[in-house]
């Protein structure tokens, strides 16, 4: 019954976001799980890493369509759940019914330094009605997405067949990488296993991910963060630490030993970054 609600409580989001499909990004572990429809993945034996937060990222310029995000999340049954002391302050945005741990948050390129003059914290904005998170190297996430298509074929209770934009799979790696010294020591854990995934889930297809890699990823980039990708390999994979040690417990029934993860991750990405 849980796995049945969160993929009706993300179609009702999709539902919500329909008129701007074709600029939002679904982003986080969501992204991960919608990989598995695209065209180059592989099938896997296992489930994808179950997530009921749904991020997704808005790009700066959101066009206007007449309506706006936040009055078609209410007009579904999300609850507005504002936090923090920022100003807007951050959001999420929570269904009213049956299980409300299914919440979706927005996010959006935080361009230049997060602290203004005088000390104001610069993170947060109002797009479309919502207020979005400003995040460092999240306009990565919107250069040149993937799609993948959602249909109640698929186990999505759509209207129909709907198109998902992911970001593509080079990005979504090298932002794991760059933001790993920012995260807490489980989240960091939970982004080595989304790497180990996103590698074996394209593992048959790492040229396409290179390719993404060197087109469109690298150029944006700052020397010094291509340099950190670059380096990745040796700071993170080099030996088992204890941050690969959890990622391999969070995977739950797959005999997946620390090993393993250090490995495929070292090994993918040097055929995909390097």
């Amino acid at each position: 019954m849980a796995a049945v609600s969160e993929f009706d409580y993300f179609a009702r989001l999709i539902d919500a976001l329909d008129p701007w499909l074709d600029r939002v990004v679904i982003i986080g572990g969501w992204a991960h799980r919608l990989y598995r429809l695209h065209p180059l993945a592989q099938p896997l034996d296992y489930e994808p890493l179950g997530t009921f937060d749904a991020d997704v990222a808005v790009p700066p310029d959101l066009h206007a369509t007449g309506e706006q995000i936040r009055e078609r999340l209410l007009a579904r049954e999300f609850r507005e759940e504002l936090m923090g002391d920022t100003n807007p302050p951050a959001a999420h945005y929570r269904v009213q019914s049956g299980d409300n741990s299914f919440y979706a948050e927005f996010l959006t390129p935080l361009e230049g330094s997060a602290v203004k003059r005088g000390g104001r914290r610069d993170v947060t904005a109002r797009i479309s009605g919502v207020p979005v998170q400003k995040l460092r190297h999240l306009e990565l996430l919107l250069k040149n997405p993937w799609e993948a298509m959602i249909a109640p074929a698929l186990g999505y209770p759509t209207p129909g067949v709907r198109r998902i934009l992911v970001p593509n799979p080079a990005a979504f790696l090298v932002q794991k990488i760059l933001i790993q010294e920012k995260r807490s020591h489980h989240k960091r854990a939970k982004d080595i296993l989304y790497l180990h995934d996103t590698i074996e889930t394209f593992g048959s297809n790492l040229g396409a991910i290179r390719e993404q890699w060197q087109t469109t990823v690298r150029p944006a980039l700052h020397p010094n963060a291509v340099r950190l990708v670059e380096r990745a390999v040796n700071v993170y994979f080099r030996e088992v630490t204890d941050t690969i040690r959890e990622a391999a417990r969070i995977a739950i029934g797959r005999n997946l030993t620390p090993e393993m993860v250090r490995e495929l991750c070292a090994y993918g990405l040097e055929q995909a970054l390097l």
